[in-house]
């Protein structure tokens, strides 16, 4: 059997921070640049749409909050976006009009609550599944609302089963153990941890699943932020913020795509399918090699909400 051939692309970029118009705007570029490289899998950044404010503390302290924070907060719950809206059919439109798959990080507004999101879309523009992240790490969490696991969405296409974990949820290993059981083949891992751990925790990965990890991070300065953006880092317009080091990991554990932390660019690698099946022969996670008479792992996958409404009518 032939298998559909599959070229992905780590998009490593900065949003323009608090301007969502003109990040959607960005994408479009960047897709189709990266389309006409050859790729048809596209990653982008955790927090691509919406942005990752790093080294903002919105004015918290233990016991006190200080209007200058909830101002930042004021600006960063607007750059946020609905699920679906607007921003997603722009994003659709974009990946409809390359011809790719897409896999991007957002920031999705729900009510009064930001959620760190990836979305994948279809080479038709439709929008195939999201995932919320389930476990915002440290001062994320002042920010950032938790997932459920309604969403650990793996989802069946032409290239092969595609699902996303975001930055630090790959260090929960029974969240990893969730994908690997659904079968996951393109394990895209949007992130701004630019630590030099980070490729062997995504080789890791790709030796454990025997699926390929597409990872693409953030390279963000102080000069694409606001002047008045109020960073620990400071105002020197050329501080790194972010460094990149987007990557792409075959299933044995081969590097594809080195890390580059030396800018914004476009890295593309063509992923040979048949190296799933060939790592599978000799390490199954979910299979041959899951002892389930010893080890079970329950996933409970029911939207969690505060509030259940009957739906009863009013009768006078």
């Amino acid at each position: 059997m032939t298998l559909p051939s599959v070229t992905a692309a780590v998009i490593q970029a900065s949003p323009v921070l608090f301007d969502t118009n003109r990040t959607l705007d960005k994408l479009a570029a960047l897709t189709s640049d990266a389309a006409g490289r050859g790729a048809n899998l596209l990653v982008f950044p955790e927090a691509f749409v919406g942005g990752y404010p790093k080294g903002l503390d919105f004015g918290a302290r233990l016991g006190l909050r200080l209007p200058e924070g909830r101002e930042d907060f004021r600006r960063y719950f607007e750059s946020a976006i609905d699920v679906p809206g607007p921003a997603t059919e722009a994003i659709g439109a974009a990946a409809r009009a390359a011809s790719v798959h897409l896999v991007v990080g957002v920031i999705e507004r729900d009510g009064g609550t930001l959620h760190c999101t990836a979305l994948m879309f279809g080479p038709d523009g439709r929008l195939l599944a999201k995932h919320r992240k389930l476990m915002p790490t440290a001062m994320e969490r002042l920010v950032w609302g938790f997932g459920d696991g309604s969403t650990l969405a793996v989802v069946e296409t032409p290239l092969g089963r595609l699902g996303s974990v975001i930055c630090w949820e790959n260090y929960m290993p029974l969240l990893r153990m969730a994908m690997y059981a659904k079968g996951i083949q393109l394990y895209c891992a949007p992130t701004v941890d630019d630590r030099d751990t980070w490729l062997p925790t995504m080789q890791t990965i790709a030796l454990e699943g025997r699926c390929f990890v597409i990872s693409a991070c953030q390279y963000l300065t102080r000069a694409d932020c606001p002047e008045d953006y109020r960073a620990i880092q400071g105002d020197d317009p050329a501080t790194v913020l972010i460094r990149g080091g987007s990557c792409i990991v075959g299933p044995l554990g081969n590097v594809l795509v080195k890390p580059n932390f030396g800018g914004e660019l476009i890295q593309v690698a063509e992923l040979d399918r048949g190296d799933i099946a060939r790592g599978k022969y000799d390490f199954d996670v979910a299979g041959h090699y899951s002892r389930p008479d010893v080890f079970r792992l329950h996933v409970n996958e029911q939207v969690q909400s505060a509030v259940a409404l009957s739906g009863g009518e009013f009768h006078v």
